[in-house]
């Protein structure tokens, strides 16, 4: 029986996800301008437990107090690592077998709840208004995109990579069942 006068944790209502230690993604923010997007990847990538957050280009990287303000202490918690040019780290990553996804609203991109992910992957984020530059969608084997019903074509970045890290979380669960 439990104390309902006891506070409700949301990790200890993670039973089905026993066993999984770490979610087998990696996130690159390539060129992210806004800090507090910045932070709510920090925030999310903790709660999904993923490998890893990669800072490229110009997106900023602790320590910041707008990175702090959204991340809530998550850029001390979640492995992080900023390059001024990420292409090599990229190609290492995909040299390992990771497959590399650009989210992108592309002509060859395929939805999000069709996608077949081989995990470990890697999903890349763009600038929030210019996307992906074209030499990271060079190194992508896929091209992500969540559907759009209504008149706007995109979500803000840090919302996109909520929907995406929980669709993979729940695609890897599904795996291990």
């Amino acid at each position: 029986m439990t104390d309902s006068r006891l506070p409700f944790l949301a990790t200890t209502a993670s039973t089905p996800y026993d066993g999984i230690t770490k979610l087998p993604v990696y996130v690159l923010l390539d060129n992210v301008r806004s800090m507090y997007n910045v932070g709510s990847f920090f925030r999310t990538g903790d709660a999904a437990a993923i490998e890893k957050l990669i800072l490229g280009g110009i997106t900023a990287y602790p320590p910041k107090n707008q990175i702090s303000k959204t991340a809530l202490g998550a850029e001390e918690t979640l492995p992080w690592e900023h390059h001024w040019d990420p292409v090599p780290r990229l190609r290492e990553l995909r040299d390992a077998g990771v497959e590399i996804a650009a989210i992108e609203t592309s002509v060859k991109a395929v939805d999000l709840f069709d996608w077949r992910p081989v995990f470990p992957v890697c999903l890349v984020f763009g600038h929030e208004t210019d996307g992906v530059r074209p030499e990271l969608m060079d190194l992508c084997d896929t091209h992500v995109r969540i559907p759009m019903l209504g008149r706007k074509h995109s979500l803000n970045v840090a919302t996109a990579g909520g929907v995406l890290l929980y669709e993979l979380l729940r695609k890897f669960r599904m795996l291990r069942t």
